[in-house]
């Protein structure tokens, strides 16, 4: 009698460590979910600029000389960083090279996104959905490490290979991404317009160049 016992205890023991295992490998945490804003006032109240300025895109302004600007971005004279509040909106933008780029100042500041990002069973996802970017667009995620001095870039992805991704014809994309580790406070996902029309791997591009700072998701 006495082994029965025993025995009825180790085999409910056994169960419930099958249930906890079972369990545990099918845990997962509540997904990270974040809103996109605009770099432009991200990188303005973060840096505690006198006026919200984009220092990623241009404005002609013939008055402008040759300069390095915000995030020591190099332009020639004849453009200016954009000026989100004072300038039109209908204002066309140029790069630091003073190139079109082909599109006005309320075009580029509609962008919006959303991203959640998920870990289970060790492996962390990203998914994002975006609206009103550049139509047909190449455009690439990074992540920026705000523990680092000067702040860091690296992609996404790790590896530069699967953070980068082609808008359609109406400025919409959805993005599935693995990601190395799920990101903190330290850290932010950003989204990189490349006006070149290509990616650039590992790098964030030229930037003001081929490659702009459009929207920016920081953890809490």
């Amino acid at each position: 009698m006495k082994r029965t016992h025993e025995r009825r205890l180790i085999l409910s023991a056994a169960a419930a460590g099958v249930l906890i295992a079972s369990v545990g490998s099918g845990f997962a945490a509540s997904p990270l979910k974040l809103e996109f804003v605009r770099h432009a006032a991200f990188f303005s109240a973060g840096t505690k600029q006198p006026k919200t300025l984009d220092p990623h895109v241009f404005i002609e302004d013939a008055s402008a000389p040759e300069a390095t600007g915000p995030q020591n971005i190099k332009h020639v004279a004849g453009v200016r960083p954009a000026l989100v509040d004072l300038d039109a909106k209908t204002s066309k933008l140029f790069n630091a090279e003073h190139k079109p780029l082909g599109f006005d100042l309320q075009s580029w500041l509609s962008a919006t996104g959303t991203v959640s990002i998920a870990e289970k069973d060790g492996k962390v996802t990203l998914d994002a959905t975006f609206k009103n970017l550049q139509p047909n667009a190449s455009c690439s995620l990074f992540e920026n490490h705000f523990d680092t001095a000067p702040v860091s870039f690296t992609p996404m992805d790790g590896a530069g290979k699967t953070n980068s991704f082609t808008t359609k014809t109406d400025g919409t994309a959805s993005v599935t991404v693995a990601l190395p580790s799920m990101p903190t406070h330290d850290n932010a996902v950003l989204v990189i317009y490349n006006s070149g029309g290509q990616p650039h791997g590992m790098e964030r591009g030229r930037i003001g160049v081929d490659a702009h700072h459009q929207i920016v998701a920081r953890p809490e």
